[in-house]
């Protein structure tokens, strides 16, 4: 599923020169350029080592992949390996609200020891016949985020989240990031585009409602703090130790958030 979104770039250029003059046997001078060019270089890896890690506050990486096409649901069905060794038996009953959740669905429940449910923010378009199953069995709903979600508190001990926050205002991502933590006792994991990442085409708007808004890292972590949700900093870890264990460079921004109490 591609979807299109404004691909912001980044310039840095470097052009500034400092001309010279004095007698021509004066002592010469290092250019006062240079402290600050370092200053600036270091600063500049200060924060790429701060945000090149992954998994959350800390780790989420700011990346501009402009133009790639990129589905954070299926990013989804290949981090559950490592959602398995970051949560352990946290991921017993398992909640994705996201597009195509059904073959979320599907894949959690092909795991041992792992229940799973899920929530389609959207219409279903041709949904095959195992989707289907899901449906009429009740595991996959099709229902609005933007209102309360038709769960008791703490239903689930992890709610996953992909492809759906990104086309949600501040103004409806305050009624639902709490509702999904009401949902979960153990933790929320949010799976978010890169600013630059192509998202819906125009002829898949009606279905979406409006573009996706992707956001970056430091947008997401300003509005977890303003939202009082802490950063699940020991899973965040775990999953962290296991991507790179991998070498698994998610394509999609992960935050791993905990609970509310």
């Amino acid at each position: 599923m591609s979807r299109r979104a404004v691909n912001p770039s980044r310039r840095l250029a470097d052009n500034g020169s400092l001309p010279f003059s004095g007698a021509l046997h004066q002592k010469p001078r290092t250019s006062p350029l240079l402290p600050i060019g370092l200053v600036v270089l270091g600063a500049f890896l200060l924060i790429a080592y701060s945000y090149g890690g992954l998994g959350g506050f800390g780790g989420a990486r700011d990346v501009s992949r402009v133009g790639e096409d990129v589905s954070c649901t299926s990013e989804v069905i290949q981090a559950i390996p490592f959602l398995k060794k970051a949560y352990g038996d946290s991921m017993q009953k398992v909640l994705h609200v996201g597009p195509e959740t059904c073959s979320v669905v599907s894949k959690l429940l092909k795991e041992e020891g792992i229940e799973a449910w899920g929530i389609e923010p959207y219409d279903l378009e041709d949904p095959d016949s195992s989707c289907k199953s899901l449906v009429r069995k009740g595991v996959v709903r099709v229902a609005d985020i933007k209102f309360l979600l038709p769960y008791r508190p703490k239903s689930f001990s992890l709610v996953l989240v992909s492809d759906a926050l990104d086309y949600l205002s501040p103004k409806y991502l305050n009624k639902t990031l709490p509702d999904l933590a009401r949902v979960s006792s153990e933790g929320l994991v949010i799976f978010a585009g890169y600013p630059g990442q192509q998202r819906a085409k125009a002829s898949e708007l009606s279905k979406f409602g409006k573009p996706a808004k992707l956001r970056s890292s430091t947008w997401w972590i300003r509005y977890f703090v303003q939202t009082s949700l802490e950063e699940n900093e020991a899973a965040a870890k775990k999953f962290e130790q296991a991507v790179n264990k991998r070498s698994y460079k998610p394509s999609c921004q992960v935050f791993h958030l905990s609970s509310s109490q």
